[in-house]
């Protein structure tokens, strides 16, 4: 059985006063479970909590090996500019390969919790409505993933060219004849929509096609645009490839989520190390509803600043 300290026990191991603890199990989030009335911490949770708040954490090279050597394997949220990135790492470094697992971002950050992936990607809108992602990654993770920006980008509703139905917002859905199409529940895009029917007093259940699924925002222009629904969720570089019309909702973070043990793996600096090339950048720039200027830093929790990743960590990998 592993090793569970008394709160005297946890103080002197961590050279604090005893009631600093009960401060650090409110404020800080160190691992305690209570039983019988009293607080006892689990050894090892205690030593990675410590792990997990170590600044200044030394370069080294971690024992764990990557299981596949050459493989990045992707899992999460889809994205257009994500699927060229894949493509393009794919084409510069031949001796690697990047896979994808269309997951949607709960799937992704469930994949990368069970070590089925080495990136999940994810843009889960927190409640406060002005943060992304942690507060999903905290719920899944004793230790949170390292969180870096791929790209900011536009959601909105995605209409049939001309909006022949005079649609104006989410509101409409609830006319007769309007017909919607949906991202599945596991979706950062679902999350949001349904977060947008509650804040317009609408009950999804009474939207009709709410319940017709498909698999990535490409497929939701590509419903509208055929005939098979009138509005759809999804990014403005889709509606903008498809000619279809646009009504936008919010900019919002995507962002890619690495375990700390896997973070320094050739594979993944290669990936990251991509994020900074020209012809990365000129391709986010050929396409409409992106946003840039933070991708490939460090973002942190309850800090409006984007942080960049240490690059010394990186310029080994950068090129082939």
């Amino acid at each position: 059985m592993k090793k569970l300290l008394s709160t005297r026990e946890v103080a002197e191991y961590l050279g604090v006063n005893e009631k600093i603890v009960y401060t650090l199990i409110s404020e800080k989030g160190l691992p305690a479970s209570k039983i019988t009335g009293k607080w006892v911490f689990p050894l090892h949770l205690v030593d990675e909590w410590m792990e997990i708040n170590t600044l200044n954490y030394p370069n080294r090279v971690l024992d764990k090996e990557p299981v596949h050597p050459r493989l990045v394997p992707i899992a999460g949220s889809n994205d257009l500019l994500l699927e060229k990135t894949i493509a393009l790492f794919n084409r510069s470094f031949q001796d690697f390969l990047a896979v994808f697992a269309n997951l949607g971002s709960m799937g992704g950050l469930r994949a990368l919790r069970k070590d089925l992936c080495h990136i999940a990607t994810s843009h889960m809108l927190q409640d406060d409505g002005t943060e992304y992602n942690f507060e999903f990654a905290n719920r899944e993770f004793n230790r949170v993933p390292i969180m870096v920006n791929f790209c900011r980008r536009e959601q909105g509703f995605m209409l049939y060219s001309g909006n022949p139905k005079g649609i104006t917002s989410i509101t409409d859905l609830t006319n007769p004849g309007i017909r919607l199409v949906n991202r599945s529940i596991s979706t950062g895009t679902r999350h949001l929509f349904d977060r947008e029917a509650k804040t317009a007093g609408i009950d999804p259940e009474t939207i009709t096609g709410y319940h017709h699924e498909v698999n990535s925002h490409m497929e939701v222009g590509l419903e509208i645009l055929s005939g098979g629904a009138d509005m759809g969720l999804g990014i403005r570089p889709v509606a903008t490839m498809l000619g279809l019309d646009f009504i936008p909702i919010r900019w919002e973070r995507y962002d890619l989520m690495i375990a700390k043990d896997r973070f320094f793996d050739k594979p993944i600096q290669y990936f990251l190390g991509i994020l900074q090339e020209a012809e990365f950048r000129k391709m986010a720039n050929s396409l409409d509803g992106y946003d840039i200027c933070a991708t490939g830093k460090m973002v942190f929790a309850h800090e409006p600043v984007i942080q960049e990743f240490d690059n010394r960590n990186v310029s080994s990998y950068g090129s082939k």
